[in-house]
């Protein structure tokens, strides 16, 4: 019996649903930012005009904290102060974790170049490079995250980026989370800055006193964020959607009710705009997993509780219902998770049927929570149904390619008649004539000088 008063996790049984009830649940919370658009176009627009006057002015208005101008950028001795203050146990943690992210990170990196000829003569192929400078986002409104930080900054790293930076909002105190300096460091980033929200968009696509203008930002957080990279997408690359938390937990009948239970909070405790789902075909398990949760948010202080309850007593949670295994990949699908959990004896059998999710953990063992920490693979995911078309972040968002090609007199004598004809069907002149007569004559007239 649980000790404290919870409102009824919703059960949402897709048999008696309607088509519109059931889109219902496929809705996330900053799907329309229509509430945070204008006035994200007024931070960002203060921030554009009075650059680190704006950032810290916002910083003691959003985030009540006592940042002033002149100390934006985290310094080394706040790095060493960082340090001091973390258990030294708590610091391996993070640089086991740390080793886990890279690893796994280096296994994504491709290979610089590489060049193939298609046919005698041809040779095409592709170049890598990173991209010169890009902000890895850390968010702290509901606690401080070091495992974004690793996980955004490490692939910048391995992928070469010369300049990558960190934002991350400061405390009540003016400084930055130690822990989010710590794991800064063991990713090999040094330049942290003290800003978060919209404002944080704002620095890093325009630039401030302090803070370097960069062509990309990486990283989750609120619908202030998230609307900003809307508005500022033509000044700066805004990355993968990542918003809210969100998370899926199939379990069929097999399945433990009471880890599925435990891990459908993982996700919902983030805060009252998340989403999470557990969507099974067994009445008996769905009923008995629900039994369980108020037991384990007893567990839990009551702020982190009440955000779970929340989320799984409304439209954006609870337990999904279905008539059978085909359905229950239907929604999955329909969905495109965040995270994306298979309880199982069985667990393999069920990932070809999953086709849209960021991320698919198999099995009773792979709790959500080790994976968000330290399995390896990111936790930067796209969110919002972002599954259907993007990749979690890693290392080839912080890289591009460049088409390499090069031909020989051989390959240039094949290729040069059929391009005048496509070119003439196209009518552009310039075009034909770079592949006409008149290059041998330019060739010939350069050889006689």
């Amino acid at each position: 019996m649980s000790a404290r008063e919870y409102p009824k996790v919703a059960l949402h049984d897709l048999s008696v649903l309607s088509v519109d009830q059931r889109k219902v649940l496929l809705q996330r919370v900053e799907e329309n930012l229509d509430p945070f658009l204008e006035k994200a176009k007024l931070i960002i627009e203060s921030v554009r005009q009075d650059g680190d006057e704006a950032l810290a002015r916002m910083s003691r208005e959003f985030d009540h904290s006592n940042l002033q101008a002149n100390n934006i950028a985290a310094t080394a001795a706040d790095f060493d102060a960082a340090f001091d203050a973390l258990d030294a146990d708590f610091i391996d943690v993070l640089g086991y974790a740390a080793d886990n992210i890279r690893r796994f990170q280096q296994e994504q990196l491709p290979q610089n170049m590489w060049m193939k000829e298609i046919r005698p003569g041809v040779l095409v192929g592709e170049r890598v490079t990173p991209i010169d400078s890009v902000a890895c986002y850390s968010p702290r409104g509901k606690g401080s995250f070091p495992s974004v930080t690793l996980m955004s900054a490490i692939p910048a790293v391995v992928a070469g980026v010369p300049n990558p930076i960190i934002l991350t909002p400061a405390g009540k105190d003016g400084k930055v989370d130690p822990a989010t300096l710590v794991a800064a460091r063991l990713a090999g980033v040094e330049q942290v800055f003290k800003v978060g929200g919209a404002q944080a968009v704002a620095a890093a696509a325009y630039g401030t006193q302090t803070i370097p203008a960069c062509h990309k930002i990486v990283g989750p957080g609120s619908p202030w964020l998230v609307a900003a990279k809307r508005l500022l997408s033509g000044v700066i690359d805004p990355g993968m959607p990542a918003g809210p938390s969100e998370t899926i937990v199939l379990a069929d009948p097999s399945a433990n009710p009471e880890i599925a239970a435990l891990d459908l909070i993982i996700e919902s405790e983030h805060g009252s705009d998340s989403s999470a789902f557990l969507v099974t075909w067994s009445r008996e398990l769905a009923e008995q997993a629900i039994a369980a949760i108020p037991n384990y948010w007893d567990q839990m202080n009551d702020t982190l509780a009440g955000y779970s309850a929340d989320v799984l007593s409304g439209n954006c949670g609870g337990v999904v219902l279905t008539p059978d295994a085909e359905s229950a990949y239907a929604f999955i699908n329909d969905y495109a998770p965040e995270h994306c959990q298979v309880l199982s004896k069985t667990p393999f059998e069920h990932l070809a049927h999953i086709r849209n999710a960021s991320e698919i953990l198999l099995g009773e063992h792979a709790a959500g929570s080790i994976a968000n920490y330290m399995m390896g693979p990111n936790c930067v995911l796209p969110t919002s149904g972002a599954a259907r078309t993007h990749s979690p972040l890693g290392v080839h968002d912080f890289i591009k390619t460049a088409s390499i090609g090069h031909l020989t007199q051989s390959g240039y004598n094949e290729l040069a008649p059929k391009v005048h004809q496509f070119a003439t069907y196209e009518g552009f002149d310039a075009h034909a004539n770079s592949v006409s007569p008149l290059r041998e004559a330019a060739f010939k007239n350069g050889e006689q000088k």
